[in-house]
């Protein structure tokens, strides 16, 4: 029973600190979300697939793209 409630504090605690970052970003965004910013998903430097991003572009361009 231990176990369980405490598994249940680390989760409840897990999720209040993505909701407290959430709430603390500007417009609910976290920077970097495209997968062209890992190394490991994108090995050879190719354009993110939804919005078209570079590795080397700071900003993804998915407010650019048309929907």
């Amino acid at each position: 029973m231990k176990l369980a409630l405490l598994t249940i504090g680390l989760l409840l605690l897990a999720f209040a600190g993505i909701a407290i970052k959430i709430w603390g970003k500007k417009d609910g965004e976290f920077a970097g979300t495209c997968a062209s910013q890992s190394p490991f998903l994108n090995k050879e430097g190719e354009a993110c697939g939804f919005c078209g991003k570079l590795p080397s572009e700071q900003d993804c361009k998915k407010d650019s793209v048309t929907q």
